[in-house]
């Protein structure tokens, strides 16, 4: 078994982002977003409606509604069954089950053909999201077992790295089958895009194996039994209690579901905000995303080294501050501007460097918080289930306000109000030995 703070085990560690980004890269933001909106176009009717259950939906509305039912399942149920795991010690056979939840879910899309199979786009695409955001509840929990609190920037940030880089590889595979199918002896790039869900999957579950030879497995630490689903629940409640008195995680937590509200809303809406609130067409967006994925590497690395420097906090606030400036310049564009493309670029390229940063540090500021515990996961949850509720109230209010307000660039100007709130709570938040 490997030491704690070991190169080979924290290096296993990170490897499970390199196999599952494939999915939050690919799946999520580039290729299936692409192909279900053309795929959709091609039976709509005359309104531009698709027929579900008996209903006629926008198809948009009906893909953002099936993302939202994911990460409500995942908030809901992942406490308990982090509860259960911590209970049980079973973190490594949760994570190994969202994973096959998640890879299988993403290859069965390749089924995903036309209106008749428009069932299995939908909850290949819910299953997926949950095992995805599932698995990623466990693998952060192992944080604070692989890596001790003053490598866990640096490793946190390592694992960004990973995934960025396979989800890069993977991703120019993939657009190169789709804009050359013939290539690879595929009829077109409906069908390059279908075996692209295949590879995805087999990347996913193939590459964590790596991950599960390395990481300790604690299941002999209390056998699962009948009653197992209220000593979870208990687990549960006595961290959050814990949570409850403790200020600097109620603190970082509150500025957390802030800042992520801005973040995970901008993040999900970049492509449409550049499509139509700028006209930019499908290819210019695609090099906008992969240019964003290399500059994320960058600022993951960047980042670890400044928190080295000011501290996690200091770093933080330096990420926050430039996604406020990231909502001034968005509200600054207009479609009609010369160059238009390069500022989007540019936009892009500021975004790639504090995405990557923020997500990296949040997460190992996080685990350093904890207290001397072995409830990683349940305390995990808690992070994690913050962010799936700032996902759906920043989409919520976004929505909103272009409701009202008739302009996404207005909707984003607004997200600047939740970074200057966020920045206010983390400097509230105390310094400690390790978090400064």
């Amino acid at each position: 078994m490997l030491t704690k703070g070991s190169k080979k085990l924290i290096n296993a560690w990170a490897f499970y982002d390199w196999a599952n980004s494939v999915y939050s890269l690919v799946i999520s933001t580039a290729v299936f977003p692409i192909y279900y909106s053309s795929l959709t176009a091609s039976f709509s009717n005359v309104e531009g409606k698709i027929n579900f259950l008996g209903m006629q939906w926008d198809p948009t509305t009906l893909y953002d509604y099936t993302l939202a039912f994911s990460f409500f399942i995942v908030a809901i149920f992942s406490p308990i069954l982090s509860g259960i795991a911590d209970y049980s010690g079973a973190k490594l056979k949760f994570l190994k089950g969202f994973c096959w939840l998640g890879s299988l879910s993403v290859m069965s899309l390749y089924f995903f053909e036309g209106a008749d199979t428009l069932w299995i786009g939908l909850l290949g695409t819910i299953f997926a999201s949950i095992g995805f955001w599932g698995s990623i509840v466990f693998y952060n929990a192992y944080l604070p077992e692989v890596a001790f609190p003053e490598q866990q920037d640096k490793v946190s940030a390592k694992g960004f790295i990973f995934g960025y880089t396979g989800s890069i590889i993977l991703l120019v595979f993939s657009l190169f089958m789709v804009n050359y199918p013939e290539m690879f002896g595929l009829t077109d790039a409906g069908d390059a895009s279908r075996v692209t869900f295949v590879i995805v999957g087999i990347w996913w579950v193939g590459f964590a194996q790596i991950t599960y030879a390395k990481l300790p497995n604690h299941s002999e630490k209390r056998k699962i039994t009948r009653g197992i689903l209220g000593k979870g629940l208990h687990e549960l409640k006595i961290v959050f209690d814990e949570v409850k008195k403790a200020y600097n995680l109620k603190m970082f937590l509150s500025s957390f579901f802030l800042y992520s509200v801005g973040v995970q809303t901008i993040i999900l809406m970049a492509g449409i905000f550049g499509s139509k609130e700028l006209g930019l067409p499908t290819q210019n967006l695609i090099l906008v995303i992969l240019l964003v994925q290399f500059v994320a590497i960058l600022g993951a690395f960047l980042f670890s080294r400044i928190s080295d420097k000011i501290g996690n906090y200091g770093a933080l606030k330096i990420t926050i501050a430039t996604w406020g400036v990231v909502c001034f310049i968005a509200f600054s564009l207009d479609k009609s501007m010369p160059l238009i493309d390069y500022y989007f670029y540019g936009l892009g390229a500021l975004i790639g460097l504090v995405m990557g940063a923020i997500q990296s540090l949040s997460r190992s500021t996080y685990s350093k918080l904890l207290p001397d515990t072995e409830d990683h996961a349940t305390y995990f949850s808690f992070y994690d289930v913050t962010e799936k509720i700032a996902i759906v109230f920043g989409m919520f209010v976004f929505g909103l306000l272009i409701s009202l307000t008739g302009s996404m660039q207005y909707s984003v100007l607004f997200l600047a109000v939740f970074f200057l709130i966020s920045f206010i709570l983390m400097s509230l938040v105390k310094k400690t030995k390790y978090v400064h």
